[in-house]
């Protein structure tokens, strides 16, 4: 594959988890199992600029909102510097809602059948803020869409990444890619 031809898997150099378990696969995914809370270490490197994450999982109790936060030398990023919009469609309806001086970024809702989320983040490993959005489909009232974006406004370079849901545990799979420029 020649230079800016796609995405590269990230595989992470440790990860961490509270829970069942979590183990990192052949692919460089980490598959968890009723984990309240993983952590990705190692996976943002200064090799690229922007990733990609694909996160497939579900829990028992529907409606929970996943939440992340950014990772640098194995501590997570969690003071009041994170700024998040969403914009949700679900049945009929369509909101909007806006949080300032947050602890944490909002990731997807999950519920009890298997929901997906896209996570673009946009330079996490460079010295300067980082943007996150993502877009999340699960099958609450038929067809629900979360669009969300997080912003952290701190130029630190961060290595890795903790997601966690508001409730409950999640099982599931997360994958880190690269995007080749």
């Amino acid at each position: 594959m020649a230079a800016g031809d796609g995405l590269v898997s990230m595989t992470p150099t440790s990860i961490a988890h509270s829970g069942t378990s979590a183990s990192i696969n052949a692919d460089g995914g980490v598959d968890f199992t009723a984990v309240t809370s993983l952590s990705l270490n190692g996976v943002f490197t200064s090799d690229y600029d922007n990733y990609l994450i694909v996160i497939s999982a579900y829990t028992s109790v529907d409606e929970r909102t996943m939440r992340f936060r950014l990772r640098a030398s194995g501590s997570d990023a969690s003071g009041s510097d994170y700024t998040k919009q969403q914009l949700r469609a679900d049945a009929s309806s369509a909101t909007g809602a806006r949080t300032t001086g947050a602890t944490e970024g909002d990731l997807g809702n999950y519920d009890t059948a298997t929901s997906g989320d896209t996570v673009h983040l946009y330079g996490p490993a460079l010295a300067q803020p980082t943007a996150v959005r993502n877009i999340n489909v699960d099958s609450d009232n038929g067809a629900e869409i979360l669009d969300r974006a997080t912003t952290h406004s701190l130029s630190t370079s961060y290595d890795g990444i903790t997601i966690y849901p508001t409730a409950n545990a999640i099982t599931g799979n997360i994958h880190v890619f690269g995007y080749e420029e």
